[in-house]
């Protein structure tokens, strides 16, 4: 099983850019789908990003589109989310989970969380 790490959360105001991260250990990383979530509190778990195992293929929500990129590093086992023009709307804990190879006997990995707080 893949171990997810999330990092680069903050408080920030409305306008600013963060980045996250995602290192995964325990596995190549390059064999799974990682997902990028969130949930604020409330409410419930919201998808926000995919990126493909290779990094070709990526698909967004359309409350993120146009201001949020995933994008990937293999090299790193590392996972990235760049949040651009943030909302206050944006606060929540995101994690990113990875999803295995339909061969794999393991079952998709969650990371634990990481804070983003969005200020007006």
């Amino acid at each position: 099983q893949v171990q997810l790490v999330e990092s680069g959360g903050g408080l920030v105001q409305a306008g600013d850019s963060l980045r996250l991260s995602c290192a995964a250990s325990g596995r190549t990383l390059s064999m799974y789908a990682v997902n990028w979530f969130r949930q604020a509190p409330g409410k419930e778990r919201e998808f926000v990003a995919v990126i493909s195992g290779s990094g070709d293929s990526t698909y967004y929500s359309d409350s993120v589109k146009g201001r949020f990129t995933i994008s990937r590093d293999n090299a790193k086992n590392t996972v990235f989310l760049q949040m651009n023009s943030l909302k206050p709307e944006d606060t929540a804990v995101y994690c990113c989970a990875a999803d295995p190879p339909s061969d794999s006997p393991d079952v998709r990995s969650w990371g634990q969380g990481t804070q983003v707080t969005v200020s007006s």
